[in-house]
């Protein structure tokens, strides 16, 4: 990489992380827009060319060059069959059509779906409609795990905020026999960041992500794969303290909230041990979130013999 560009991309990401948190999460908001910086540079752009300025255009070349090294590795494609595909999407408890929700993910042909908001009654018709290509399931609480390979060792992940005093359960733990070896896959639904005069109420939010990325550092099995709607981008530091310990996606945005007009992407795909290739957005369904899909290759150096 040219010096100066590596100095001014260190800058921007020295930027950002120097806003902090202490005040409104501002440092949370910007980087869950992070990305969205390039909007910047493409009304630079505009102006630089209304005013017909060689010098401006070339000044912008640099912040072109930071955004592309930064974020333009994202907009490529995999290559490479996958191990796995696997679906994520928080369905919404307000969906008015769960079985159409259901058919829409089975017809990406994952090997495993994770939803959220699940409530009775449309938990037994995603079961229902799942059934018959996803014989095997699990669900604790309001979070669940689809999948074409045999479960085993389902159990709660505690990842309930201090201040929440209610019942609450939105973490799942199985392990999932693949083909390729066992996985333990985690299915996760973190509180909802909230907007408020004072700026973003993360703090419900960045504790349970804590509480998670502690039971994923205890995890004996190797490969893990994490899947959620997790109320947070990859680069909000709020979740360092899963993103410190998983691989992100490679490529693609996906971005997956709102619906409407998606601006950021909150339902995240993480995996140790193995990589998580290409992650893309889904069609609508009758969900405020768009469901995503990642394409996953296992580390086979952490894989028993037989599956390698």
């Amino acid at each position: 990489m040219p010096a100066g560009l590596a100095v001014l991309t260190a800058g921007l990401m020295a930027f950002h992380r120097a806003v902090p948190n202490s005040v409104g999460r501002a440092g949370s908001a910007l980087e869950t827009f992070l990305p969205w910086l390039g909007l910047v540079v493409v009304v630079l752009l505009a102006v630089a060319l209304l005013r017909r300025s060689a010098t401006a255009l070339v000044a912008l070349l640099l912040p072109v060059a930071a955004w592309t090294h930064l974020f333009g590795g994202l907009l490529g494609a995999d290559q490479d069959p996958p191990d796995l595909v696997v679906v994520q999407h928080n369905v919404s408890d307000e969906n008015t059509d769960p079985a159409g929700t259901a058919r829409a993910l089975a017809g990406a042909e994952p090997d495993l779906i994770a939803l959220e908001e699940l409530v009775p009654p449309a938990l037994a018709m995603y079961a229902r409609t799942l059934a018959p290509r996803y014989p095997y399931h699990a669900v604790r609480g309001t979070v669940g795990l689809w999948s074409k390979h045999p479960l085993t060792g389902a159990r709660t992940v505690d990842i309930r905020p201090r201040q929440i005093q209610e019942p609450w359960s939105r973490g799942l733990r199985t392990a999932v026999h693949t083909p390729h070896g066992d996985v333990a896959v985690y299915v996760a639904h973190l509180p909802s960041v909230r907007v408020r005069a004072s700026g973003l109420a993360s703090s419900r939010r960045d504790e349970s992500a804590g509480l998670l990325g502690r039971a994923i550092a205890a995890e004996k099995l190797e490969t893990v794969l994490l899947l959620g709607d997790l109320n947070g981008t990859v680069d909000d530091r709020g979740l360092a303290p899963l993103t410190s310990r998983l691989n992100t996606a490679e490529r693609g945005f996906a971005l997956s909230f709102p619906t409407a007009l998606p601006l950021a992407r909150i339902d995240q795909v993480m995996a140790r041990s193995a990589t998580v290739g290409h992650i893309r957005a889904l069609a609508p369904t009758g969900s405020d979130h768009l469901p995503v899909a990642a394409r996953i290759t296992l580390d086979r150096s952490s894989a028993p013999e037989e599956h390698r």
